[in-house]
């Protein structure tokens, strides 16, 4: 496989496998002079990682990132940061089963193929896993963010689980990180935590809806056509295990809308133009308005339930098969700080972008 690398000035190429000895990420392109080290980045690892409630699958791994080059003396050189992510708690043997035989719902078929083999250890490179690597290089772009655009703040959070979504009305951002769901709606939290403990019990699964806002974007990042940066927040999103669909702003809905309805108005305020609306998420042209930057993706059902789901193995037989191991039975949660990570690294990637492009220099208005 090549295409392992995503950005363009801030680039960001992941490594290794679910069952391997470790994973990690090469993030290259850190302006110099960023402060970083290891136990910052490990704040936000903490948030992915397995394990931390029942929620969750129970594999138990610390997800401790090591920093192996890039950084002196706490600062970024702006060489190549090497990241790693050892493997503590993998159990292969759960998937001896699966050998030879494609789970539904998994990227198994589809690399056997177009490779004619795969790891089928977890699910190698296609497994949740790797979304680690993406934590640790996010935290890179957070720490460059923060010198660079302090102002810059990222929240994600998960407004659906099924067919059970938050009510807006009772959604407080500051009640996010109370919970396991990263939920800003606590009534809506204790109905999900009932809803999964009765999935677990049915060898079930769900998916989930998560937003992702970034507030104190510059206006002025992205450019038009090809450089949008709504394209590359989308591929982003997209590249993320599972999920489905992604949106900016008001997304499908806006199909629903009346050209009175979705225009976000302005009317002058006294350090520029004022939005009276955020219908487009943030983004015009593919370029940031100054306002909230939205983002939403869908993420599918966990495809690995103990529920017996007919498929077909290598040699061509009819068979059903159950799933083994330890699973997440909304992998949309532990999605939540992924999406972030995304948003992290695409914003980065666009202001370095924007400062080669236009050393930062703005039209007038008024």
């Amino acid at each position: 496989m090549s295409i392992n690398t995503f950005g363009h000035l801030f680039r960001v190429t992941t490594w290794g496998e679910s069952h391997g000895p470790a994973l990690g990420a090469t993030v290259d392109g850190c302006p110099p002079g960023v402060p970083l080290d290891e136990a910052g980045l490990q704040v936000w690892m903490d948030r992915r990682k397995p394990g931390t409630s029942r929620f969750t699958t129970q594999r138990r791994e610390p997800d401790a990132v090591r920093i192996l080059s890039g950084v002196f003396e706490g600062r970024t050189t702006g060489t190549p940061i090497q990241l790693m992510i050892e493997n503590t708690d993998q159990r292969s043997k759960d998937y001896g089963e699966i050998a030879t035989a494609f789970r539904p719902g998994h990227a198994d078929l589809t690399y056997h193929l177009k490779y004619g083999l795969r790891d089928y250890r977890g699910g190698g490179r296609s497994s949740a896993r790797e979304t680690a690597a993406r934590v640790a290089a996010g935290g890179v772009a957070r720490a460059a963010l923060t010198a660079l655009a302090p102002d810059l703040t990222i929240t994600g959070m998960m407004v659906r689980m099924g067919a059970h979504a938050i009510d807006r009305t009772r959604m407080d951002i500051g009640t996010v990180g109370d919970n396991p769901f990263w939920c800003p709606d606590p009534v809506m939290a204790a109905t999900w935590a009932e809803y999964l403990d009765q999935l677990r019990k049915d060898h079930d699964s769900v998916g989930a809806v998560i937003e992702v806002v970034a507030s104190g974007v510059p206006a002025g990042l992205g450019a038009p056509i090809y450089g949008k940066l709504d394209t590359d927040l989308a591929a982003a999103m997209m590249s993320i295990n599972a999920v489905k669909a992604v949106e900016i702003g008001e997304g499908m809905a806006a199909a629903t809308l009346t050209g009175r309805d979705n225009a976000d108005e302005m009317r002058m305020g006294p350090d520029g133009p004022e939005f009276l609306s955020n219908h487009a998420g943030g983004i015009l042209g593919g370029i940031s308005t100054g306002q909230d930057v939205v983002v939403r993706f869908a993420v599918k059902p966990t495809s690995s339930i103990l529920t017996p789901r007919r498929t077909v193995n290598e040699a061509g037989q009819e068979m059903d098969l159950v799933t083994k191991g330890r699973h997440d039975p909304c992998v949309g949660i532990r999605a939540v700080p992924v999406a972030e990570a995304m948003m992290a690294t695409v914003l980065l990637d666009h202001l370095l972008l924007d400062r080669g492009q236009t050393g930062g220099v703005r039209g007038r208005i008024g």
